[in-house]
């Protein structure tokens, strides 16, 4: 088997489907399925999305799931859909909610990552706009779901404007960030004013124990305003408008100490010398340097792998190139300037999503892609053969990952009694196998009704024997060891 593993403070996307891109006009696509919702007797207040498999099912064994851990970790958000579905969500292999986030408003790029030696679910929160930015800081979340850290960028980009865009952990417990930065720029190459305004690109590099700013790097120093594909529109290009010539979107690390940077509004992957800041090469673009296997057009999600390829989510618009968005996984041989295409990772039909979107490489060779603006998650093998995909019918989700993640919530199950039907969940439960009712005239006397398998987010079970004046619920795991109890709310 492979692994897979609040209230958030801001505003979700004015308009979702440009939530990666200066220009899109981009709309949900009229053939994704409709929204529909799960509702739940002990959790009113949570609306998950439905998700439904369409192509086959994504590869789990039903019996070790609980056991190891799978879950598929997604930011589903469109506040356009009712009712709402928006906050951080894990769910099973078969798109069973197993944790919702009582947030109501879109998170960005929701997964699993390690920090000190544990995992730590984490998440980017703050205020995103219809341009397809955002300032805000990464929540890092323990297995209680207790927040265990917050960080942001500092240093000359100040506080509290780390982007929506990047959000991953080192292994030397520092972060990577983007944000966006207006700064002026000569805009005559692109038929705008010379002293004219740009959204600057600006990677960062932040201690996340202590927030100090390690690194810093500004696309304006490297990357010239003419190496844009975005048009300068009517109006923009001005102090209150900037120009978004650059797009920064994904920073990864690079087995050789430098770092990757991905813009998307100019096609291009970025080899950054650490030290210097220097652009080692160009990959794609209209500066590449490399003889390409796979052209690729406003490319997400730039990600150097273990066997030394490099993954990306090849959006192919907007505005639209390619016949279809897709996966795309590469050699890169920096001795002959060539690359080649190891695989594609192709829909089951022609698919565009014009904005966010991911790939992720998992341990056992399988590979995952979120399809961004459009509501799926596709499972192939190392090869690019469709395995398996969901669909969860709510609009967009920045990324998707398949992740392992154990939790035990700080708050106990929650149970609803109807009569001599009980109703109960623990909502971020991971390793619940069995529900066990205990009743009596008082706690005292309480012994044990009835037991029942686990279904599910929510589990209805019915005492035939009745209930008495006390009620309660254990959480029992696979070996049969209490890890929770719940009691009706008064």
């Amino acid at each position: 088997m492979h692994g897979l593993g609040a209230v958030v403070v801001g505003v979700v996307c004015a308009l979702v489907a440009t939530g990666c891109s200066g220009d899109d006009d981009a709309v949900t696509d009229p053939t994704d399925p409709p929204a529909v919702a799960h509702t739940y007797v002990t959790r009113p207040d949570l609306t998950p999305p439905v998700m439904r498999a369409t192509v086959g099912s994504l590869p789990h064994d039903a019996a070790d799931d609980a056991a190891e851990g799978n879950v598929v970790a997604l930011g589903p958000k469109d506040e356009d859909q009712q009712p709402a579905m928006q906050g951080a969500l894990l769910v099973d292999p078969t798109g069973e909610p197993v944790w919702v986030s009582p947030m109501k408003v879109g998170p960005f790029d929701v997964r699993v990552q390690e920090y000190q030696g544990v995992p730590v679910l984490t998440y980017w929160e703050g205020t995103s706009t219809d341009s397809g930015t955002g300032e805000g800081r990464v929540v890092l979340l323990d297995a209680h779901y207790d927040q265990v850290a917050t960080v942001t960028t500092g240093g000359s980009v100040g506080r509290g404007k780390a982007d929506i865009h990047e959000t991953t952990i080192t292994p030397s417990g520092t972060i990577l960030l983007t944000a966006y930065v207006p700064a002026q720029a000569d805009l005559t190459a692109v038929g705008g004013p010379k002293d004219g305004w740009v959204e600057e690109g600006v990677a960062q590099e932040v201690d996340i124990a202590s927030g100090k700013v390690l690194w810093e790097w500004r696309s304006l120093d490297h990357v010239p305003v003419q190496e844009t594909y975005a048009n300068l529109a009517k109006g923009m290009g001005t102090e209150e408008k900037p120009f978004d010539y650059f797009h920064i979107n994904a920073i990864a690390l690079d087995g050789d100490g430098a770092l990757l940077v991905s813009a998307r509004n100019t096609h291009t992957v970025y080899k950054v010398d650490r030290a210097t800041g220097k652009v080692d090469w160009h990959l794609g673009g209209k500066q590449n340097e490399f003889v390409l296997g796979a052209q690729f057009a406003w490319q997400h999600d730039v990600r150097l792998q273990d066997d030394g390829t490099l993954t990306l989510f090849d959006n192919e618009g907007s505005p639209r190139v390619g016949p279809t968005s897709r996966g795309l996984r590469l050699t890169v041989d920096e001795k002959t300037m060539t690359t080649s295409t190891v695989a594609e990772y192709l829909p089951p039909t022609a698919r565009h999503s014009d904005t966010q979107g991911n790939v992720q490489v998992l341990p056992d060779g399988n590979v995952v892609v979120g399809w961004g603006q459009r509501p799926y998650v596709t499972e192939y093998d190392g090869g690019g053969n469709l395995l398996g995909e969901l669909s969860f019918s709510s609009g967009s989700s920045y990324r998707a990952y398949r992740v392992t993640w154990h939790a035990t919530p700080t708050d106990p199950p929650d149970v609803v009694v109807q009569g001599d039907t009980v109703h109960v969940s623990w909502n971020g439960a991971t390793d619940v196998a069995r529900w066990r009712v205990v009743s009596g005239a008082d706690e005292a006397s309480a012994k044990t009704v009835t037991t029942a398998a686990r279904k599910g987010f929510e589990t209805t079970v019915h005492a035939s024997s009745g209930l008495g004046a006390y009620v309660a619920v254990q959480a029992l795991d696979a070996d049969g060891a209490v890890i929770g109890t719940g009691t009706p709310a008064k």
